[in-house]
């Protein structure tokens, strides 16, 4: 096989909802063309979180280097945009290794804060935000929504009036940096690499038999320890990754809210919920190449990000 230089190429993604089977994939084009891969999942990253995120096992991380596994504690903040740069700079420092970055995962706002860049906002002083979001319990929506037509009536006219989040973050922007949203969304960065990306994806029901499994197993390997074992650190529960879809369900459970046959069930709802939303997003992008996971090897992988 004639190996191409890591500046040749796009930077190689393998995306698609949970547990369609991007890590043996991954795996297995690592192994074949030398690369390591930047894990583009928000909650592989924490320490705390093993079992409820379908982290690599061992084995898997000694067989190919991996990035963002394990390297921060669940009260450490770790956003897209701080994911995005930190990536960047790795990306960076592979290529100049002689080697390849892979980008593995399904978090979309992560891979979107990587490939196509987030705008650059200030940090906004909380006092601002807590203002505006006092004149919208006393002055109703419709009248921030006039106000954000008035000064930013791009992004007025871009967004729905009834999202007041959105509604509040525009005010809060042009309020804390004196510059509209619609200006720092038209004059963020380039990104400084391209991409070349493959969805992975399964016929709906055995996509969904496959994350009921997976669920299964989570549960068979210990994950009411692992939240267990968190929650006896006296964490606050609110933190962003214990909110998520197989933490959350957990902790109701523990905290006697709800049944186990409960507790299961809305994991596995909500995880084909989540799968389904990961899909969806994913068609937003037409430079994507969609694939059977059930009818993809390492070569038809290679073959397109060649081509």
């Amino acid at each position: 096989m004639t190996m191409i230089e890591p500046h040749d190429y796009p930077v190689l993604s393998i995306v698609g909802p949970t547990a369609v089977g991007k890590t043996e994939l991954s795996l297995e084009i690592a192994d074949q063309i030398g690369a390591e891969i930047i894990s583009a999942d928000s909650r592989q990253v924490y320490r705390e979180l093993n079992i409820g995120t379908a982290t690599p096992s061992q084995a898997e991380l000694e067989r190919v280097p991996h990035h963002f596994i394990n390297e921060r504690g669940i009260e450490e903040p770790f956003s897209a945009g701080d994911f995005a740069r930190e990536a960047n700079k790795r990306i960076a420092d592979i290529i100049d290794r002689g080697r390849y970055p892979l980008v593995v995962g399904g978090s979309t706002l992560y891979i979107h804060a990587l490939q196509f860049g987030l705008a650059d906002i200030p940090d906004v002083p909380d006092r601002i935000r807590d203002h505006i979001e006092e004149r919208l319990e006393t002055e109703g929506g419709e009248k921030l929504y006039a106000e954000l037509r008035r000064v930013d009536p791009e992004q007025a006219e871009s967004m729905d009036p009834t999202k007041t989040q959105r509604l509040v973050r525009a005010l809060e922007v042009y309020h804390g940096t004196g510059r509209t949203l619609s200006y720092y969304h038209r004059n963020q960065p380039e990104p400084p690499f391209e991409y070349k990306t493959i969805v992975l994806n399964r016929d709906r029901q055995k996509l969904y038999n496959r994350i009921e499994r997976r669920v299964d197993r989570m549960l068979e390997q210990g994950l009411l320890d692992e939240v267990q074992a968190v929650m006896d650190r006296d964490v606050d529960l609110d933190h962003p990754p214990l909110r998520t879809i197989g933490y959350r369900e957990p902790i109701q459970y523990l905290q006697e809210e709800i049944d186990y046959e409960e507790m299961v069930r809305l994991i596995k709802r909500n995880s084909r919920r989540y799968a389904k939303r990961q899909l969806t997003w994913f068609r937003r992008y037409s430079s994507y190449t969609w694939m059977e996971a059930s009818k993809t090897d390492v070569n038809d992988v290679l073959g397109i990000w060649r081509d």
